[in-house]
């Protein structure tokens, strides 16, 4: 290998390199809108490169999915880690509040798979879904042994949604900046 020669990725690095390059312009762009041969092109990559690693675009839209969910979990579970269940909650509002910021924000990538690929068929969908079931459950998790524990997950799960939602079309210093006082205002004062 000469000097100035780059070193080739293992099929592991370049399959996160790609979904890194796909996250990006699915996320900022919208799933439907960026064809494969951008990607590949955008990670410097070939088409046939991408084609093994992924048989089709719905693949790849997949594992986009299934690694944004866990990027998700692992942002979710470090903004949960410490304090009592309602000092959890609440520091997961505020963790939310940074999160939906415009510079990292165009909205939630789970609910933008679910609007782009509306067949609960499709793994793409069924992925979203799996991360939206996994947050509320995770919410009843954290307010179990509260009064009325399962509507309050509901609650603030609804709250949460409403929050992406809101940031993507009012930006962050709209209704969104009120979830954690909302939140605060659900929570008993002595959870």
């Amino acid at each position: 290998m000469s000097r100035s020669a780059t070193p080739r990725r293992s099929s592991a690095e370049t399959r996160e390199h790609v979904l890194r390059v796909a996250h990006e312009l699915f996320y900022w762009q919208g799933i439907r809108a960026v064809g494969v041969d951008r990607i590949a092109a955008e990670a410097g990559v070939a088409p046939t490169t991408l084609y093994r690693l992924w048989p089709s675009k719905d693949d790849l839209v997949a594992a986009y999915v299934e690694r944004a969910d866990r990027e998700y979990r692992e942002w979710f579970e470090a903004a949960t880690a410490h304090g009592s269940p309602r000092e959890r909650i609440l520091s997961l509002f505020d963790a939310l509040a940074e999160q939906t910021q415009p510079d990292r924000c165009r909205g939630c990538p789970f609910q933008m798979a679910l609007t782009e690929f509306p067949d609960p068929q499709a793994a793409a969908h069924r992925n979203a879904a799996a991360n939206k079931a996994w947050v509320r459950a995770r919410l009843g998790e954290l307010t179990a042994g509260m009064p009325d524990g399962e509507a309050l997950a509901d609650q603030l799960a609804i709250l949460m949604e409403g929050v992406y939602a809101s940031a993507q079309a009012l930006g962050a210093q709209g209704p969104a900046r009120r979830a954690r006082a909302l939140a605060e205002a659900l929570l008993p004062p002595d959870a």
